[in-house]
């Protein structure tokens, strides 16, 4: 390049890569290069967006600076190549049409909700896009969902269904219209329509406008509706009837999991919930995520919307239709996916009412069809700061840099429970939206169909493929069936460790803290509550907490009662405090947890912070048995809220090996006699967080300390309790140490691929 002094006129080439494409940057640029007197084209290709300049160089400079300084909402610029190039003798600035050569790889842009712009159109009558549910412009609207190939245009989407009219492409073509280059601009002349369905399939029964005010009515009269979104079906009933509640629950065979609630704005938010500025934040940010908060007594809501939580999962509408048929209802909606409770959500019309057909009374639908699954996504706040439960809409499949370049195309497989994979090829590691637990054929074929998809837009095809270390798990068949080259297998609560590092560009040393549900561990044991020591290429496992027998393996997650009776097998003290409690289970179920404890049968030693919890729980009075994974230990932490705690001591006992033990016995000992004597339920929740929180202190300072560390990261599915990660967090970071946790990826299950990818890419590079 010449001097930024000179004045004489110069050409260049840009390249520009990032989240580039689907997000108005080249309308962008062009209103950029008229604004600076420059000539030239820009265009997307594959791996980039190219833009060719021809002008004096304090224009080229001004307008590189503004490149990044001025992007687009939903851009994010992550290099800027500048090269000298020959002159073309351009007379003005045009966008020419994209570049389809094959062998970049380019962000995709995730789903984006309605604009604030489009939100005016909408509800404007004036407009002639008054009440159209697909209105869209560059700043908003479906992108990852309906992607079929890049580069980023209308042809590669599944709106080339839909021809533009005339008013339409005329936006489309005028630079400076907020709609040029918007490649899924329509309107109700042109674009796709809305239909009701309330008897016969395929058969309307309402159309547009008339399609939503029968729904809204539907709704309100106490119907289950389901109604096509961005990336996949919702199920919606009124949040405020307690009988429409429970009928979708019954349906939808989900006993006691919690429902999000769709509000229609903020103020809306603020009426049921205690919402912080953070969490104000997240829910009224361009991706739109369901945000847990904590539920206003008397809110109004149904009871049994999130039953026995102290928090609601509340979102505000991400698509025109949604926000619609809100202001068509007046009131809250049970926003949930459509789906049967561990099966994928539907994105088909056809697939929809097959599988849905039995839970839902109507089904609002339209025509632009959906190419990937993508469910909401989740977040929770602590301290001020965000926590994903689940990343994919809005979110995914936006990359995550690796900290140690793969050195060939990799892919991880993930866990069983909470799926994602990552595919990486160099730094980039593309995280799959959330794929949900890998239980069921439609479970493993959502996993597969997601995967082509990602093979596809990112032309990744792995030679090297990561995988759980449980040889049991679908992922790890999968992994084994593809015949690659390479094969890695990574143990569960590393993979967590090594998440959190990656994620903050670090591979170690570190201390690792992984307290999570269960994992395969190296001793053949299912851990769970582990801390290791090391680098992403070598993990000490230095501390654990003590082993339990688990009576029934996996039904012991369901069965809070089991846990507590493992860890009352090691000391007849607590066994003795917890009698009372076990009067209540039935007999014959009691004698056999006995049994399989007495004899090993069924019955793994476990070492799992999770099931801690649990046991915990049951301890304390919480409940014997949960209708699904974790509510326990959800539970646990609503019962105890915000009370002051006091600690019990949790010993930390030598392993024999130069590591150590914690030993949670004396503490639900504690926590069973006091019940007994009649504690509040709701102190002992509080003294356990806080005793828990004190043993975890104790033994990575031990850990730090021995091996001269510094940092610590904080993972695993127990780390979603904002109580405890904010405790742990606050504690350690008072001894000096930094403490790094989850930010862009959740601290459960839905980080173990990326973590794999990270372990995976690390030893690849120390050992081709």
């Amino acid at each position: 390049m010449t001097s930024p002094t000179r004045t004489v006129a110069v050409a260049c080439r840009v390249r520009v890569e990032g989240v580039v494409q689907g997000v108005g940057f080249r309308p962008f640029l062009h209103r950029l290069a008229l604004r600076h007197g420059l000539t030239g084209w820009v265009r997307n290709a594959a791996g980039e967006v190219t833009v060719h300049l021809e002008g004096d160089d304090a224009g080229v400079q001004a307008f590189l600076q503004a490149l990044r300084a001025e992007a687009p909402p939903l851009a994010q610029v992550m290099a800027v190549a500048v090269s000298d190039a020959e002159p073309e003798g351009c007379t003005g600035f045009r966008i020419e049409a994209s570049d389809e050569a094959p062998a970049g790889r380019l962000p995709v842009p995730p789903d984006i909700a309605i604009c604030p712009a489009c939100e005016r159109e909408l509800l404007d009558p004036m407009n002639r896009r008054h009440h159209y549910p697909f209105i869209t412009c560059t700043d908003c609207g479906p992108r990852y969902t309906v992607i079929e190939h890049l580069p980023y245009d209308r042809e590669r989407t599944t709106m080339r269904a839909f021809t533009q009219c005339a008013a339409c492409r005329a936006e489309y073509d005028t630079p400076g219209d907020r709609r040029h280059h918007s490649e899924t601009n329509s309107c109700p002349a042109c674009g796709p329509a809305l239909w009701l369905e309330t008897g016969e399939p395929g058969v309307p029964t309402a159309r547009d406008e008339g399609a939503l005010r029968a729904a809204a009515r539907l709704l309100a009269d106490g119907a289950i509706v389901a109604l096509r979104g961005f990336g996949g079906f919702h199920l919606a009933c009124d949040a405020t009837d307690d009988g429409a509640v429970q009928l979708l629950r019954r349906r939808k065979r989900r006993e006691g999991k919690p429902f999000a609630v769709m509000v229609r704005d903020l103020a809306a938010a603020r009426a049921l919930a205690h919402v912080s500025e953070a969490e104000a934040a997240l829910l009224e940010r361009a991706e739109r995520p369901v945000v847990l908060v904590t539920v206003r007594p008397h809110a109004g809501l149904a009871p049994t919307v999130a039953p026995g939580l102290d928090t609601l999962g509340l979102m505000l509408p991400a698509t025109p239709l949604h926000l619609l048929l809100l202001e068509a209802v007046g009131r809250p909606l049970v926003m949930t996916s459509g789906n049967r409770s561990e099966e994928p959500i539907a994105i088909g019309n056809t697939e929809a009412r097959r599988r849905l057909g039995d839970i839902a009374d109507a089904f609002l639908l339209h025509d632009r069809e959906i190419l990937s699954r993508c469910d909401d996504s989740v977040i929770r706040v602590a301290e001020a700061t965000p926590i994903f439960l689940r990343r994919a809409r809005g979110y995914a499949p936006l990359p995550v840099p690796l900290p140690v370049p793969a050195p060939v195309p990799l892919l991880a497989v993930g866990p069983h429970l909470k799926n994602t994979f990552t595919l990486a090829h160099g730094s980039a590691a593309y995280v799959s939206p959330h794929i949900g637990d890998l239980e069921s054929m439609e479970g493993l074929e959502h996993f597969r169909q997601a995967l082509a998809v990602y093979r596809r837009l990112f032309h990744i095809e792995p030679e090297a493929v990561a995988h759980d270390l449980h040889p049991g798990y679908l992922s790890t068949r999968v992994a084994q069936e593809l015949g690659l080259p390479h094969l890695l297998a990574v143990q569960h609560h590393e993979a967590h460790v090594a998440a959190v590092l990656g994620e903050h560009g670090e591979t170690g040393p570190a201390v690792g803290v992984a307290f999570d549900g269960t994992g395969y561990g190296h001793d053949g044991a299912t851990w769970g509550a582990e801390v290791f020591v090391g680098s992403v290429t070598d993990f000490q496992r230095v501390g654990h907490l003590r082993y339990a027998p688990l009576p029934g393996g996996d039904l012991a997650a369901r069965r809070p009662w089991r846990v507590a009776l493992g860890f009352a097998s090691l000391d007849p003290v607590l066994r003795d405090a917890l009698a009372p409690l076990l009067v209540t289970v039935p007999e014959g179920e009691l004698a056999l947890a006995e049994r399989q404890i007495a004899t090993g049968t069924n019955c793994p030693l476990a070492s799992s912070m999770g099931r801690l919890f649990d046991a915990a729980a049951a301890i304390v009075g919480v409940r014997l048995a949960s209708d699904y994974e974790g509510q326990a230990a959800m539970e646990l932490e609503a019962l105890a809220h915000n009370r002051v705690a006091a600690e019990h001591p949790v010993p930390l006992e030598d392993d024999g090996r130069g590591g150590w033990v914690m030993n949670p016995v004396p503490l639900l000992t504690h926590l069973a006699i006091r019940k007994a004597r009649g504690a509040h339920a709701g102190d002992l929740a509080a003294d356990f967080h806080a005793s828990v929180a004190r043993g975890a202190e104790q033994l990575v300072l031990r850990a730090a300390e021995r091996h001269h560390l510094s940092t610590v990261a904080l993972s695993g599915g127990t780390f979603q309790n904002a109580r405890l990660v904010s405790s742990l967090q606050k504690r350690l970071a008072d001894h000096g140490l930094r403490v790094l946790v989850a930010r862009r990826l959740p601290p459960n299950d839905g980080a173990v691929s990326y973590g794999q990818a990270v372990i995976a890419a690390a030893r690849l590079g120390a050992h081709p």
